[in-house]
């Protein structure tokens, strides 16, 4: 099985913050992941990114809150954007 696209999505949510989203499904699990995911959900405020979810090779799953970051337990893709979602209405807040 190749790589295989499932999200990739630029989102506008006011003048000044877009997130982007992309979700790809793999053929085997990145190191650091026990899981066929790959992903990386950012929020991005005047050019500053201060919410991400990611899961880069060896680092495995985690997220960034500002400054912040801290070991995400992924269960599934869609649990990743409700998850991620939530963390940007808090950080709105």
């Amino acid at each position: 099985m190749k790589a295989r696209l499932l999200l990739k999505e630029r989102r506008v949510v006011y003048e000044q913050a877009f997130a982007e989203l992309v979700v790809w499904q793999v053929p085997a699990p990145l190191r650091g992941s026990a899981h066929s995911f790959k992903y990386r959900l950012a929020f991005v405020v005047n050019g500053k990114c201060v919410v991400r979810y990611d899961n880069e090779t060896g680092k495995g799953d985690h997220k960034h809150i500002g400054t912040k970051q801290v070991p995400y337990v992924f269960s599934t893709p869609a649990q990743l954007l409700a998850d991620f979602w939530r963390d940007v209405d808090r950080w709105r807040l």
